[in-house]
């Protein structure tokens, strides 16, 4: 995996470049798939031989995640971000107040799930435009 091309889709990530433009970015970079720990403020990158990389999310402001599930809430998080009504950082306090503990991005899946502390989940496949 390119260390240096998953650190920069962390930055585009933040300056709100679209979500598409930054999964093309990390595939290319050798990514299958990345976990964003919201309660550690993490995310752990994985290639497809049990390469990883582990770097902090710059999140400042961050609430402390939800003890309940609000899938709702994920979902509309989901389309405000889609429909480019909030940037990332917005994203990811909001989906922390629905009670999104981590969530997964599956690149071959083409999918995003959203976890809460209880094992409650939401899946959201992705955009087809």
């Amino acid at each position: 995996m390119n260390i240096d091309t998953i650190a920069q889709c962390m930055q585009m990530s933040f300056a709100d470049t679209p979500f598409p433009q930054v999964v093309a970015r990390l595939a290319g970079a050798g990514v299958t798939s990345y976990t964003a720990d919201l309660v550690a403020l993490r995310n752990t990158y994985y290639g497809p031989d049990r390469e990883t990389f582990d770097e902090a999310l710059p999140l400042g402001d961050s609430p402390t995640v939800a003890p309940g599930f609000d899938a709702q809430a994920v979902s509309a998080s989901v389309k405000a971000i889609q429909r480019g009504e909030v940037g990332y950082a917005e994203f990811l306090r909001r989906i922390m107040r629905a009670g999104c503990s981590h969530y997964e991005v599956f690149f071959l899946g083409r999918k995003a799930m959203y976890f809460g502390r209880d094992g409650a989940f939401y899946t959201e496949p992705f955009p087809t435009k």
